[in-house]
């Protein structure tokens, strides 16, 4: 460290593990409330193609409780592009699961990664949890006042409109 200006030299591995990790980060969906990964995003970090993951994924059934590993729908998968089948999504144990099934060095560094970048999630959730929550308040707030304003703007639609009908003003003085 440099003493006279206060420079400190950079970790460039460190870095370069962040900027990976919120890479990662905006792979994960949240989907019937849980937060997810889908398979091709895995295959992708994880350097196989997405049809093997998902024969791993077959093969080891057992291992990919609900809690762990789901397809989607076909309603769901149409937000996640096309495809002929349907995707499978990871949570988190899912990944940890998964990268125990996969055994080479690229595997073992993006599971760390990928744990990592689901532990900042849970954090950031946690952290803005009573933001979102005051947001949506908002939110609803002004969604009541715009039914009510809609309703305002109704009824003064309909004492204009009788205004209008019964508006026969006949002048009696006239400008000469």
């Amino acid at each position: 460290m440099n003493e006279k200006n206060n420079i400190v030299p950079i970790d460039e591995k460190l870095n370069i593990a962040k900027s990976e990790t919120e890479n990662i980060k905006n792979l994960i969906y949240t989907i019937r409330g849980k937060q997810v990964m889908l398979d091709s995003d895995v295959a992708m970090l994880y350097q196989y193609p997405t049809k093997r993951i998902n024969e791993a994924v077959r093969r080891n059934i057992e291992r990919f409780p609900e809690n762990f590993c789901f397809k989607l729908t076909e309603i769901e998968a149409e937000n996640y592009g096309g495809r002929r089948t349907l995707p499978y999504v990871f949570t988190e144990q899912g990944i940890a699961m998964l990268s125990g099934l996969l055994r080479n060095q690229v595997a073992i560094q993006v599971s760390i990664r990928i744990m990592n970048a689901f532990v900042e999630m849970r954090k950031f959730i946690a952290r803005n949890g009573q933001v979102f929550e005051r947001r949506t308040n908002v939110e609803y707030k002004i969604l009541e006042q715009n039914k009510m304003l809609t309703e305002h703007e109704k009824k003064f639609e309909k004492v204009f409109d009788e205004i209008q009908k019964n508006e026969k003003i006949e002048f009696k003085q006239s400008i000469y």
